[in-house]
């Protein structure tokens, strides 16, 4: 089994960030790779277990059926099957070495601002992709010939839906408020992130939980510890936890205990 920041479970994928339009929406689209997979599929990648991000991701089937956990619940996954998780808590996906997945990861926001579809709702839920993008474009997916040509379909369809949308306030709010929260060192609490935006601290947890699905202070605590246990895992001896706004090493330890459910001292 591999597990997510402790482990490079992306050593079997090949990665594309989004065009510039799209940038602020979608992190990366990635598609496991079948020349990776036969040099690395061996060292664990059979089972790979992914941390909560509250990032809406799709995955589309283009060989073999396999396994993902979710909330605690099993789903099997046919070949045919196309899905999308929200992963607001931990994720598990068990799946084999001749398995090939195309993954497009959206941020915090970005299915609402893109698609206008609120990931509020799709807590703990393993959703059909089918009940929410056009059946012609998952087939042009999986039909086409490699994966820069899969990038190409997905984005012009995504710009082309963007650009029909109004867009929405609060979706753009939530992205600056992760913004100034980010350049800030995560030092910010909820109140002095909501004060630099000119709104008070009722309004940004109303439109966390409208556009995220968890209050501002809850996901400000999950990403200081994704990105503070990236960062020491990156460089042990060069890590310190006030680097990343904590007062203490205990306030870290804390923090990746409740992020990951395991104590440091059960890892190293």
């Amino acid at each position: 089994m591999m597990t997510e920041i402790f482990q490079d479970i992306r050593e079997i994928y090949d990665f594309a960030a989004p065009c510039g339009e799209l940038l602020p929406y979608i992190e990366f689209f990635s598609e496991s790779s079948a020349e990776k997979c036969a040099l690395r599929f061996d060292q664990g990648h059979a089972s790979v277990t992914m941390f909560g991000s509250w990032t809406p991701t799709f995955y589309i089937n283009l060989a073999g059926a396999y396994v993902i956990d979710v909330a605690g619940n099993r789903s099997a996954v046919s070949k045919d099957q196309d899905i999308l998780v929200l992963r607001n808590g931990t994720v598990t996906r068990h799946n084999g070495p001749e398995d090939r997945i195309f993954t497009v990861k959206f941020y915090p926001g970005g299915l609402d601002a893109v698609l206008g579809l609120n990931q509020s709702a799709m807590q703990d839920r393993v959703i059909r992709l089918q009940d929410i993008l056009p059946l012609e474009l998952l087939g042009a997916m999986k039909a086409a010939a490699n994966f820069s040509n899969r990038i190409e379909i997905m984005e012009n369809y995504l710009l082309g839906m963007m650009r029909r949308s109004s867009g929405d306030h609060y979706s753009a709010l939530v992205r600056q408020a992760i913004g100034e929260y980010s350049a800030s060192g995560m030092r910010l609490n909820t109140s002095e992130v909501a004060e630099r935006l000119f709104i008070t601290s009722k309004s940004i947890n109303r439109y966390f939980n409208r556009v995220v699905g968890v209050a501002p202070k809850q996901y400000f605590s999950l990403l200081r510890a994704r990105t503070a246990l990236t960062a020491m895992m990156a460089d042990k001896p060069g890590f310190q936890p006030w680097d990343f706004g904590y007062y203490d090493p205990a306030h870290f330890y804390k923090d990746v205990h409740n992020f990951t459910g395991r104590r440091l001292s059960e890892i190293f």
